[in-house]
């Protein structure tokens, strides 16, 4: 265990990402692409400072199956329905002197350390070498390093972010695949004509939850900071891939990305297990037509003074297809699929998709709705088909109203 982890890490340490250092969406959030809005300048174009929002309002319906529910108390087929905001986003970025670019942003739908969203800033030296220091997203799936206000669907992959299902009930284990925000520095940039790409980082391993240092030495792995070890590397062959899944302001284009990744968590979840990712992505636009698919694997084991034995392997992916029918209709289809209960037992969830977005012109508005159904196939016996889909709706639809500015 202690080996494979080591392994782990050293990949996280020298692989490198796709770097979100496109001046069009730098924040994460909104892509400014062929937007000039409201922003601040000094006469040498030194100093931009630019505000900006992004707000979604959602209608949504989930219906589960009875596994799960106790009818003793009335608890509905219909749960988890009605409306809600996913994201109220306020922030600002800017650069100064084309060295140092900075990002904060407060998602008031939030709470707790969630409530900082960012906070960062990214110091320069050259095209090929930049290091970001704050909080920020971490280098692992196209899914997560997509501009939020720029997603094919309004829900990401459910592969990425359901929870994992492991027999042993301790505190804060069973993590999702996915990882999003955290605290940490990264090393990341650009070269060979803007082909490739690469970010390596080291965090808390925390998540976005949680804005302090709250951390230990690894007791498995002597000397070893207790944090979470990133790195991603991305080929580009048409130059810059834009961190877009459908843009109406962008159908003239032909981009191709190739990318791995790999990441440790030594000693997470309240130092109870170790965790590592791996992970490939594809991606490719052209005109209208947009393609991806992704395939990510977890490993878990426990830590020594968890005094279990047991490992646990999971994996995952999806693959998605966008196509604009006529300049402000994108229509979406996406198949998302996962061994949530581990190798060591039949059986998978899969979880088809299909949606579409409609670009109101003139108005940076966005609606977009989709469709989900989650199926269960391999499983051995009915107990575990029942156990698989525990917290999961089998029919979820989403209509969501976005703006931003």
């Amino acid at each position: 265990m202690k080996k494979f982890f080591l392994i782990a890490i050293l990949s996280a340490a020298t692989l490198t990402v796709s770097a979100q250092t496109s001046d069009d969406s730098d924040n994460g959030v909104v892509s400014l692409a062929g937007r000039e809005g409201f922003s601040i300048k000094s006469k040498k174009g030194d100093f931009v400072f630019k505000p900006y929002t992004l707000i979604q309002t959602a209608g949504k319906y989930n219906w589960y199956d009875d596994e799960g529910l106790d009818k003793a108390y009335n608890q509905d087929n219909v749960m988890n329905s009605g409306f809600a905001i996913p994201y109220a986003i306020l922030g600002f970025t800017g650069k100064v002197y084309d060295r140092i670019s900075f990002n904060l942003c407060i998602n008031a739908a939030a709470s707790g350390g969630a409530l900082l969203q960012q906070a960062w800033f990214d110091v320069k030296a050259n095209n090929s070498l930049s290091f970001r220091v704050g909080k920020f997203k971490t280098p692992y799936t196209h899914a997560y390093l997509t501009t939020l206000g720029e997603t094919l669907l309004p829900c990401v992959p459910t592969s990425l972010t359901t929870s994992v299902i492991m027999p042993h009930v301790l505190n804060a284990v069973n993590p999702s695949i996915g990882t999003g925000f955290d605290l940490g520095v990264m090393a990341h940039g650009l070269f060979g004509g803007n082909k490739f790409s690469y970010e390596a980082g080291i965090f808390n391993g925390t998540g976005s939850g949680v804005n302090a240092a709250t951390k230990t030495l690894s007791d498995d792995i002597k000397g070893l900071p207790s944090l979470f070890y990133a790195g991603r590397f991305a080929v580009m062959p048409f130059g810059y891939m834009p961190t877009s899944q459908g843009n109406p302001n962008n159908l003239n284009d032909k981009k191709l990305l190739f990318a791995v990744s790999a990441n440790a968590n030594v000693e997470s979840a309240s130092e109870s297990t170790n965790e590592a990712r791996y992970g490939f992505e594809c991606a490719y636009m052209v005109n209208k037509l947009y393609v991806a698919a992704e395939f990510y694997y977890m490993h878990i084991g426990f830590t020594d003074r968890m005094k279990i034995d047991d490992t646990f392997d999971y994996w995952g992916g999806y693959a998605q297809v966008g196509y604009f029918v006529a300049p402000q209709w994108q229509m979406a289809v996406r198949y998302d699929f996962m061994d949530r209960n581990a190798t060591s037992k039949d059986g998978i969830i899969n979880m088809p998709a299909v949606g579409f977005n409609y670009f109101i012109k003139d108005t940076n508005l966005k609606l977009q709705a989709m469709y989900q159904y989650m199926g269960r196939k391999g499983h051995e016996t009915q107990l575990d088909r029942d156990n698989d889909d525990l917290g999961l709706a089998t029919h979820s639809a989403t209509v969501m109203l976005q703006y931003a500015f």
